[in-house]
């Protein structure tokens, strides 16, 4: 649905933007990463049309971004604006308008998208007799209206408690139910393990991550396993170390030594496993790790590091 190839973005002779490649597929859940000054904002304008790349190319369904339709992408931008004094129903219509609704087609979707969201009885309400987590239900709302195929959230969940966060989760997993796809900007790494198929990771304006969640956690994951038993396991053959791991306990591997094989060793020796899994890093060390280390920043990442769509293509 969305290729960004070799786009490059500079300010002041400086790339802020360097030669980022990625696909966007439909359906998915895509997470766009980086920290504070990485180059996600431009990056996000690029794809919206607010701003073109110096070099490079941006392609909508193969075609260049700017000749497809208005209505089909959607930005919720992380700086909210809305009008205040504008009745919350009519703000969410408006937007629809500018969509290509009519205005009944408009107020009738807005009505709907409120409901969803929790907001129906205070649809004729002044926006500004919201609180500002309310505010942010309707600001999603107007990203929403007009079905978008591709919808940009930058940092959807900041300032939400627990409930409307899992709303917002909801209203995700419907929108990729639907048919469109989400390309989700945030700090929130958990949200990204729990949500994401893929996910970019962008330092310094250069690509340094790219590939399924999953296998984004496992690359930076120690040689090790995590064990919950009964008693502390033995160091059996293929174990270097063992040591305490919140409940479990993790024991690390030998360089040439599987987990299965481990597995079998310890069952073997008599102990009483309640679980057994992979010491895989939280998204979040993961990203920690590759900022404070610069990792990937001199070299970008190479194509043999793209992980390929489902289908084959890259």
């Amino acid at each position: 649905m969305l290729q960004v190839q070799e786009v490059v973005k500079r300010y002041d002779g400086r790339p802020v933007v360097n030669r980022v490649t990625f696909e966007v597929g439909p359906g998915e859940i895509f997470a766009l990463l980086g920290p504070n000054g990485a180059g996600k904002t431009t990056l996000i304008r690029m794809i919206t049309d607010i701003l073109r790349p110096d070099s490079g190319a941006i392609l909508w369904e193969g075609r260049p971004a700017q000749d497809r339709a208005a209505r089909q992408v959607a930005y919720l931008p992380e700086e909210r604006g809305l009008y205040r004094r504008s009745a919350v129903i009519e703000t969410v219509a408006y937007y629809g308008e500018l969509k290509g609704m009519t205005s009944a087609e408009a107020k009738s979707e807005a009505a709907r998208l409120l409901a969803r969201v929790e907001l129906g009885e205070w649809a004729t309400k002044q926006v500004q007799a919201l609180s500002k987590g309310m505010q942010q239900k309707v600001q999603l709302c107007t990203a929403l209206i007009g079905a978008p195929k591709l919808l940009i959230l930058d940092e959807p969940f900041s300032g939400l408690d627990p409930i409307n966060v899992q709303l917002f989760e909801e209203i995700l997993q419907e929108v990729r139910a639907g048919g469109a796809t989400v390309l989700l900007s945030t700090h929130q790494m958990n949200k990204v393990e729990q949500l994401c198929d893929r996910a970019l990771m962008i330092n310094h304006g250069h690509m340094v991550l790219y590939g399924a969640v999953r296998d984004l956690r496992r690359q930076y994951a120690d040689h090790a396993v995590l064990v919950r038993a009964a008693a502390k396991p033995p160091a059996v053959a293929g174990v270097s170390a063992v040591e305490a791991h919140d409940a479990s306990w993790k024991l690390t591997l030998a360089p040439d030594a599987r987990p299965a094989t481990v597995l079998r060793a310890l069952l073997d020796a008599g102990v009483e496993i309640e679980s057994f899994e992979l010491a895989v890093l939280p998204l979040e060390d993961v990203f920690v790790k590759v900022v404070r280390e610069g990792l990937g920043i001199d070299r970008g990442v190479s194509e043999r590091d793209l992980q390929p769509l489902p289908g084959g293509a890259r």
